[in-house]
């Protein structure tokens, strides 16, 4: 017996140090269990033990009828952020002139871009896209080059239809109202669901975009302790809508930006039962819910809605082309107030994008690019964080998402990120401050950063910020 657990340590402890000298990497493809029996010269029960070993530790993960994959490292020595905390009191809401400071760089080649989330376009199928569109353009002149339905191009809602089984939602095409990518559904969401001046409970901390729409559409933020992995706390949502009228709540509970979290599914279906209980909209962003780590995709909380009442956002701008700006949204029992919002304000997605990407979807090409985007962003992640932990002052945070592309950074208190951010522009390097994320400018020594871009400029990058923030401490 002695023997038996001595060679499966042995080939565990030899896949172990392959790993970590480099010949496989975050996301590689480790030998089947088949080739290391016959490379090892050993049982396949061997094989097997020492692979269970290895996903035990946390190093690989097995990924149904593909094999074993290695998982992304984080640091040992870093931990993740607190619990946030923030008061539930309803609040106005005003980063508009703050968020156009920061984003004016996202278009400036000079600037080293570890801000805005868009997506690495290295790792986007430009060219099979754009020749897609030529084909489809090319093959129904006519149509795409007039309006279509104000739902959306059908072959495009069925696919989407059909992609929404792995989320574990069963909707069907005339569910689904395609819009101008996911800021567009969020806010007819809000616009079918909401009044002005209404309290809208949200996660803290939030991204930006919908704080500029509640700032737009004059609604009252209440703002809902997160766990940097759990996601929303269901408690402390259930207090803010005993205090307060709440008449909507936003939430994405896939690899949150800028958290990264991902909410157990029975969290999801605590939050909809509640929301449910008190007749409450639930706007859900899914944006992210195709990037995972693991090796299943999450059900969205739209799965577990059995009165109409969630409202599931979502795009293809984080995995296939943002400058498409193709998204949808399963309205529920809010179809016909959407429906005559998006008359009004954009009565038609553009056709031939809707088309391009209906025709990527249907031949395939699509999940083989989830598959590459979702191994190499996990690589990203993973570097990111290591490097967090090379350069960046003691007593610094990291969270440890299990699907995205950010990062959430909880500095020590002494760092002030938008006295940071003003000493990293002059060196070229942009960053998003934590202030954005909170109506009341909350997070003041946080940053959210884009691991997407990871390069050896981003990690010379790193280090300055590092040093910039080490050295606030003595000033």
């Amino acid at each position: 017996m002695t023997e038996r657990i001595n060679l499966y340590e042995k080939v565990a402890n030899h896949i172990s140090r392959l790993i970590g000298e480099g010949t496989f990497s975050v996301g590689d493809r480790i030998p089947s269990v088949r080739k290391l029996h016959s490379d090892m010269k050993v049982s396949i029960t061997t094989v097997m033990e020492a692979y269970r070993l290895l996903e035990d530790q946390g190093i690989i993960e097995a990924h149904p009828q593909s094999g074993y994959y290695v998982r992304p490292q984080f640091p040992k020595m870093i931990s993740s952020p607190e619990v946030s905390k923030p008061d539930i009191n309803p609040a106005n809401v005003n980063v508009s002139t703050l968020v156009r400071m920061i984003m004016r760089d996202r278009s400036n080649p000079d600037i080293i871009q570890l801000g805005s989330l868009q997506p690495d376009p290295d790792l986007l199928p430009i060219d099979k896209l754009n020749l897609t569109l030529s084909a489809v353009v090319r093959r129904d002149r006519r149509k795409s080059s007039l309006y279509d339905e104000l739902q959306g191009y059908k072959p495009l809602r069925v696919q989407i239809a059909k992609r929404l089984l792995s989320a574990g939602c069963a909707i069907t095409p005339d569910e689904l109202i395609i819009t101008s990518g996911c800021a567009e559904a969020v806010m007819l969401s809000l616009i079918a669901t909401c009044n002005p001046g209404d309290a809208i409970a949200i996660e803290s901390p939030v991204f930006f975009n919908l704080l500029q729409l509640l700032e737009v559409f004059k609604a009252k933020a209440v703002e809902i302790p997160s766990h940097p992995n759990c996601g929303i706390i269901i408690e402390a949502l259930r207090d803010a809508i005993e205090e307060h009228p709440i008449k909507a709540c936003f939430v994405s509970p896939n690899f949150s930006t800028p958290l990264g979290s991902c909410m157990p599914d029975e969290n999801k279906k605590l939050l909809v039962d509640l929301l449910s209980e008190h007749e409450i909209p639930l706007i859900e962003d899914d944006i992210y819910g195709d990037i995972y780590f693991s090796s299943e995709r999450p059900v969205a909380a739209k799965s577990f809605d059995k009165k109409g009442l969630v409202l599931l956002c979502s795009s293809f701008s984080k995995t296939l082309a943002p400058g498409y700006r193709v998204g949808w949204v399963t309205p529920g029992r809010f179809k016909n107030r959407i429906e005559l919002a998006k008359s009004v304000g954009n009565f038609a997605t553009s056709t031939p994008p809707q088309m391009a990407i209906a025709d990527f979807l249907a031949n395939g090409g699509y999940d083989h690019h989830l598959r590459k985007i979702r191994r190499l962003y996990a690589q990203k992640i993973s570097l990111m964080a290591q490097a967090i932990e090379k350069f960046f002052p003691e007593g610094t945070r990291v969270t440890n998402p299990n699907g995205g592309i950010s990062l959430w950074v909880e500095f020590p208190k002494y760092v002030d990120s938008l006295k940071l951010y003003a000493l990293a522009h002059k060196h070229g390097i942009s960053f998003v401050p934590g202030p954005l994320f909170s109506a009341k400018g909350k997070y003041r020594n946080f940053i959210r950063l884009n691991a997407a871009y990871w390069s050896e400029k981003a990690e010379k990058a790193l280090a300055t910020i590092g040093y910039l923030a080490a050295e606030m401490k003595d000033n």
